[in-house]
């Protein structure tokens, strides 16, 4: 049986396959704005750098490269916690600077987050890999056209879980190491205003991943994680809720 297929076996079991809407929905209308956003703030563009700030990992204090804020991106923690590694991931997904990196590059190293899903079988975890990469840029972050229309007005979006972490276990897998985290995450959108200032807003989506924390898990190469440290499986299109 196929990794597509497995995988849709999989997850009838918590209510049929995941639509492919979600959470690029509200992330292009968090960009594009619509009805019930917040009136526009100010502020000033005076030593404007990077804002994208290593998330706390509880007490591990160390992250695969932490120099990742540089390009305005959230460094991935080295850590066996779950809900520490579930912030981090949530974050990563809707955080981004387009002044410092194109979306192609952003969504290279979103991929080194990633490990196979154990669940299916050696010969069909690449596969299902490679699906997940083309489902993560199809239908869960910001699309080019939307990427390109941000960064015309040097736009970037800072993302951070808050509130706590709903977690489920996940169907067919056998070891327990598996989670699903879903959470309310908050989008800082910050662009120009046409002059010398800018302009930001808040707007807040929830938001699940799936992540693996384990002795299955593959680490980052040529990084001080090993395996058992946590990684991203695959992110949800819309909200798992337990």
């Amino acid at each position: 049986m196929s990794a597509r297929s497995n995988r849709a076996r999989a997850w009838a079991i918590v209510g049929g396959s995941v639509l492919l809407i979600g959470i690029v929905a509200v992330v292009v209308s968090a960009i594009t704005g619509r009805t019930g956003t917040p009136d526009p703030t100010p502020s000033s563009t005076a030593g404007r750098g990077p804002t994208t700030t290593a998330p706390a990992t509880g007490g591990v204090g160390e992250f695969v490269d932490a120099n990742v804020v540089k390009k305005g991106w959230v460094p991935e923690p080295i850590t066996t916690d779950a809900d520490t590694y579930i912030r981090a991931a949530l974050a990563a997904a809707s955080t981004f600077d387009s002044t410092l990196s194109t979306r192609d590059e952003w969504l290279s190293y979103l991929d080194t987050w990633l490990t196979p899903d154990t669940r299916y079988d050696e010969s069909e975890r690449a596969a299902d890999l490679q699906a997940v990469k083309v489902e993560l840029r199809q239908a869960v972050v910001i699309p080019q056209d939307q990427w390109d229309s941000l960064a015309q007005e040097n736009g970037r979006v800072a993302a951070k879980a808050s509130g706590d972490i709903a977690r489920q276990s996940v169907p067919a897998d056998q070891t327990g190491d598996m989670t699903i985290g879903t959470a309310d995450v908050v989008l800082t959108t910050t662009s120009s205003d046409g002059s010398s200032g800018e302009l930001s807003y808040d707007e807040t989506i929830r938001v699940s991943v799936q992540v693996l924390c384990g002795a299955g898990s593959i680490p980052t190469p040529n990084s001080a994680q090993q395996a058992g440290d946590c990684k991203i499986v695959r992110y949800f299109t819309e909200p798992l809720e337990p």
